[in-house]
């Protein structure tokens, strides 16, 4: 169901798609809505995702560039391929919170040894 708490996710959803198959018909924005009847910046601001006017024009769009209002609108990427780029995105994280770790360690290493040298250096210049 088309509500107001998920236009912006289905207006993100139609504006990708649209300028997905913009760029295949290797086609401008300004022929695009030329061929929709509509102004370049309206046909821009649904490319963003920033207006719900293309449920206005579902039917001119979808004759212009053959798919049914179903194509349009539904979400194509798949949750397999999303799980897969938040799994590499876990997997760089963790990577670098491994190397921060051992920096860390490294420093905490090093401020150990500036310590024993700042006590030595205290203990010989008291005597």
């Amino acid at each position: 169901m088309f509500t107001a708490e998920n236009s912006g996710y289905m207006n993100r959803i139609v504006g990708n798609k649209l300028k997905k198959l913009r760029q295949a018909k290797d086609m401008s924005q300004e022929e695009v809505a030329n061929g929709l009847c509509m102004s370049q910046s309206a046909y821009a601001r649904i490319e963003r995702g920033e207006s719900c006017s293309w449920a206005s024009y579902m039917n001119r769009i979808c004759e212009f560039f053959q798919l049914t209002p179903e194509e349009l609108v539904k979400d194509e990427e798949e949750p397999i391929a999303k799980n897969n780029d938040l799994i590499k995105e876990n997997k760089t994280l963790n990577a670098l919170l491994n190397a921060y770790g051992k920096i860390i360690m490294m420093r905490e290493g090093e401020i150990l040894v500036l310590k024993a040298i700042i006590k030595g250096l205290k203990s010989n210049t008291q005597e």
